[in-house]
Parts: structure tokens; sequence; C-alpha cells
């Protein structure tokens, strides 16, 4: 199974060059491109050529000896009200889907949108989104991920399900759009139980042909903390998740999604932080294939 992990703090703080290295030495077998920063105007991305770009950055991370395997479009795609924004994000998404292809990215999550009319309205509105964008995907040759998300209810201080915030809803959501060649799921573990939703539970509900990629992270069930698994406060159950992927026959890779935890770490101690993490992927990855039904 191939070891992943987003390139957001690292990326951020140190710059693809040195950055890139740093993961390859870790032990990591390929990384998950962040592109959470096209949401603002000034971000060079929006405006990059995706061909010369995608390239060079491709052959920084051949050369280091590891590959981009997956990807991450920018967040959010639609805000209520914000009608300037949104009409800017269509544009910025197909953009980030091409750079991902680009790369040579397997998949790439793009977030379902919280449209403030939910139900049947809700489910048309993501539906719409999505066929949307499925010309370029198949241009790139990439897939797009559904991500479970939640919400927050400012009023009364607490987080709250919202767009596809369920194993269930991600199933109805894959099933409807009908074409597996251009969509996937990628289940959020850490999302799961911040909603009541157990993650070993969505996993079975996914199964195998519909879960095709992770975001992996840990959380106290309270806040969306995106740790690393096993951090201290954390209270997500790896034995029963790791039973779960191996039980449906797992075939997508394990990917990170815990930046959080690096936040702590300055640049000296960083690459150690990066390789513990790794290691933390490698043992949960062995309890994957344990699992495995002979």
């Amino acid at each position: 199974m191939i070891l992943s992990t987003q390139t957001d703090h690292l990326f951020h703080h140190l710059g693809a060059d040195r950055a890139i290295p740093i993961f390859a030495e870790a032990g990591y077998d390929a990384i998950d491109y962040s592109m959470f920063g096209m949401t603002g105007d000034d971000c060079p991305l929006n405006t990059v050529d995706p061909e010369k770009f995608g390239t060079e950055l491709r052959k920084k991370a051949e050369a280091a000896g590891i590959f981009f395997n997956q990807a991450h479009a920018p967040f959010p795609g639609w805000r209520a009200g914000d009608e300037g924004y949104n009409a800017k994000m269509p544009g910025r998404i197909a953009q980030s889907i091409r750079i991902a292809g680009v790369l040579g990215a397997k998949a790439i999550v793009v977030h379902p949108i919280a449209y403030t009319v939910g139900g049947e309205e809700q489910k048309r509105v993501n539906f719409d989104y999505y066929r949307a964008l499925a010309p370029v995907a198949k241009e790139y040759g990439i897939k797009i991920a559904l991500e479970n998300m939640w919400g927050y209810d400012g009023r009364r201080g607490y987080i709250m399900p919202n767009v596809c915030s369920f194993g269930a809803d991600l199933a109805e959501y894959y099933d409807e759009l009908a074409d597996p060649d251009v969509y996937t799921v990628c289940l959020d573990l850490g999302h799961c139980g911040l909603v009541g939703d157990e993650p070993d539970d969505a996993i079975r509900v996914l199964g195998h042909d519909r879960l095709g990629a992770l975001h992996v992270h840990d959380n106290n069930y309270r806040a969306d903390n995106h740790t690393v698994p096993y951090d201290y406060g954390m209270k997500m159950n790896w034995n029963a998740i790791t039973k779960a992927l191996g039980e449906i026959d797992y075939q997508g890779d394990f990917t990170f999604e815990a930046d959080a935890f690096l936040e702590r770490f300055d640049e000296d101690t960083l690459p150690v932080a990066v390789g513990f993490m790794a290691q933390i992927g490698r043992r949960l990855i062995e309890k994957i294939e344990r699992a495995r039904v002979k």
C-alpha cells in the first residue's frame, strides 16, 4: 500500500525544493499536493500554465524518488452569499484538476458544496457541480474524489452534520453520479466521528468498490484536530479502523492529512517529525494488511 501525506505545511514553510527531499528521506512513497491557497486572488497557481508548472514540479519529485499520488482542490468551492467568490471558484477548481492531472495524481479531492438549502436541492446543486467538472477530469486522466464534511452551529457552539457527512451519504452521491471512471470517494476518517459516524462503520458502508482514497488523522471527537494517530488526548480506534479497511480489501492509498501535528516543530526538527509520522503510517498499513481476508 502506498504511504503518502499532504504537502500543505512543508511546502508553505520550506518551499517545494526543500520539502520534497524531506518527504522522500522520511520514507514516504508519494505526496498529496495541497492547493488550498487558490481561494486567494494572489495565488500564483490560479494563473500558471498547468502543463509547464505541473511538469516541472513532477520532475522535482521524481528526482527525489517520490511521486504525486493525490491532490486537494481549493476549499471551499462555494460560499453562501458571496457571489463574487462563487463566480471565480469553478474555474479555479478546474485549474487545480489540470495541475493535479499533469502531476500524475490518481485522484483530487473536491469538497461537496454546503448549500444553504439542504435535502434534494442541496443534492441537485452538488450533482450539477460535480458533473460540470467531469470533462476536465476526463481530459487529464484523474478522478474526482468526494469527501465527507461537517458543519458548525455558531450560535450553539458545536459541530453538526452537513453535506455528505455520513458514509451512507457518500455512497448515495457516488452511486447517483454513476461513473467510476471519473468519480471516487475519499473518506476523511477524522470527520466521521465528529458527526457521530464511526470511521469503521463508514468504511463498511462504502465497501471495496466505492472507497478509493483516505484522509488519515486523529481527533478527540470534539474538534477537527488533524493530528497524527495516537497523539495525546486523541480518541479514534485505530484497531477498528485498520480492521475494517482490511476486511473490505481496501485498494487505495494511505494518505495523511495530519499537518497540525507538524505545526509545533521548527525547521531543524521538522524532518524528524515528518519521519515519525511516516513510521506510524507504516505500522497502520501493517495492521490493514494483517486484517485482509485471505
